[in-house]
Parts: structure tokens; sequence; C-alpha cells
């Protein structure tokens, strides 16, 4: 991908094809690791770094589980979510914020409308305004919370990148990526954003599937993969991807990023460089069946159609 002074150009990762007209492409870059962890296909450089958005939130996940936090199954999901403000999801992180003597007062999270454009329209018809716990990072920042007032930690300041929470967040980052953090950003929810090449992102996630059980790394992955509709929702890529193909831990992030580790170690993570999420499933979809995967659900993870007239007229068709 592109970054300031590179006039390196990423290779075209999808195509957008409309009546038999390719009127648009996506680029970006792409990298698969192998069961070994040796890299077995890259397009474009993997090395650069990226901000993997909420590709990061496994391993924010398991820095409050260091910190003592004791999270498990579905509470534990949504701490690594980017949930789409369906019911369920919006009555568990009240239930946690009660749990653990916090108000949605204490939330950092900008107030927001469901991730969901059906929940949002369902949740706009009933009278819903913008809010906190709305937030598909509410999950998240609930357990920064809880693990802060755990560990007598400030509340007020949580977001800093000083914080004591955050630093052992990007501890964990680097040590499941295996390299430095090179910068430090401010993510959509205001939580510190730990850049990352795309390289070591995948070498996050299958640290996480091949951990220890017990281990927090492990103890995320678990929970990701036996609750992935708290992870995400109803209607969404990996939800889909977790619940039928067993084993394996997906997250996406904005501005088109995607990481995913198999069962046995196999991984890859990439970025589309416009941020386009139309070609986020079809990009995964024809990565995964590279690595080998044979499923049902890449189909209606690749599928992507465009419509004309309110008729299926072309689709985004990944372009590797």
């Amino acid at each position: 991908m592109m970054t300031s002074g590179s006039a390196a150009v990423s290779p075209v990762l999808a195509e957008v094809v409309r009546s038999g007209f390719v009127e648009g492409l996506h680029r970006g870059t792409l990298v698969l690791l192998a069961a070994d962890g040796s890299v077995e296909l890259e397009l474009g450089d993997p090395e650069v770094p990226v901000f993997p958005r909420s590709s990061n939130k496994p391993m924010q996940a398991a820095a409050v589980l260091r910190a003592g936090l004791g999270l498990s199954g579905e509470r534990l999901a949504l701490a690594a979510a980017s949930h789409s403000g369906e019911g369920f999801h919006l009555a568990l992180v009240r239930e946690m914020l009660a749990e653990h003597g916090l108000t949605a007062d204490d939330l950092r999270t900008p107030p927001d409308l469901p991730l969901d454009r059906v929940e949002a329209e369902a949740y706009l018809a009933g009278g819903g305004v913008r809010d906190r716990v709305v937030m598909n990072c509410s999950g998240k920042h609930t357990a920064m919370l809880a693990a802060c007032a755990l560990n007598g930690w400030p509340k007020d300041n949580y977001l800093d990148p000083a914080h004591p929470l955050q630093k052992l967040v990007r501890m964990v980052v680097e040590e499941a990526a295996g390299e430095r953090v090179p910068a430090v950003g401010t993510d959509g929810c205001g939580a510190p954003l730990m850049a990352l090449t795309l390289t070591g992102l995948a070498r996050s996630f299958r640290h996480f599937v091949l951990a220890a059980p017990g281990t927090a790394e492990r103890r995320v992955a678990d929970a990701m993969r036996e609750h992935p509709e708290y992870v995400a929702g109803t209607r969404r890529i990996d939800t889909w991807l977790m619940s039928e193909v067993p084993g394996t831990l997906s997250k996406m992030g904005a501005e088109g990023v995607q990481a995913v580790a198999l069962a046995d170690g196999r991984a890859l993570a990439f970025k589309i460089d416009d941020g386009g999420v139309r070609a986020l499933g079809p990009v995964l979809a024809r990565a995964l069946q590279l690595l080998g995967v044979e499923a049902e659900a890449l189909f209606r993870i690749g599928r992507a159609p465009l419509l004309g007239g309110g008729v299926e007229v072309g689709g985004i068709r990944a372009a590797f």
C-alpha cells in the first residue's frame, strides 16, 4: 500500500465489474502464512506498517485478562468485539457495566448508532438516539474500565497511551506480533491504536490460536470462536466464518483490514488501500481458498453484488 514518501503502487486485489465492464479497482496488500509460520504468499509489501484498527481487539482483550479481569464466554467475546448493536449485544454491555460498578457515563466511546444497517434502521424507527453503549466498541471499553476498577487504576484517562492498561496492551500486541509497534494513533472509538505490519498482524492471530490452553491469548481465541455472534453479529462475515469453519479466528478492522488464523496456524492479513469494505468479502474468500479452505461459507462471504435498477448487474470479484 502507498505510504507518505513512497511511490510504491499496491497490486489490484479486487475488481468492480458492472454489466461486464470493469469500472473500478481496489488495490491493497495481502500476506498468507503457512502452518509453520513461513510466508506462503505476499501481494504488495506486507512489511509496511498499517493501522489494524479493530483487528487489534483480540490483543486488547488479552491485555484485560492479564490485568486480572476474570471474563469468559460471551463477556470475553464481547470484549474483543465490533458488535452490530443488536439487542443481545447492548443488553450484555449494560449487564457488564452494572456487574463492575460502572455506568454508561464512564464510557469514552463516542455516541453512535448500531454498526449493522438493518439494526440501525430498526433502532431509529424505535426512537433510538446515538448512545455510547450502542457504539460497536462498547464491549471493549467496558472491559477496559472494569480492569481499571479492579486494579485501582484511574478511569478518567483509561484511553491515554501512558495509562498502565494501555502500556499492557502495547506489550501484548508486541509479544503476539513478534515486532515492535512503530507508531501509535487514535482509533475511531478513542482508544490507542497500535500500528503493525500485516505480517505481524497475521503472526499475532496465529499466536492466539496456537497458544497453550489457559493462557490469556488462548482464552480470548476460544471465547471468540465459541461465541462469534458476540464478536460481530448475525449478519456479519466474522460470525459466518468462525461459525462454519471450525477452529477459525477472524476479526475485521475498519478501512478494509482483515486478519484470520486457522486452527493449524495457517493465517492471513490484508488491507484494502482505499478502505473499501465492499471488497473485503471477495478478497477474504479468495485468500482462504488459497490457504486450502473448502467451505460453503466462502460463497456467501465472497458475494458482493452490484445493483442496477434494483437488479443484480455485476459484483466485486477478487483479482488474484
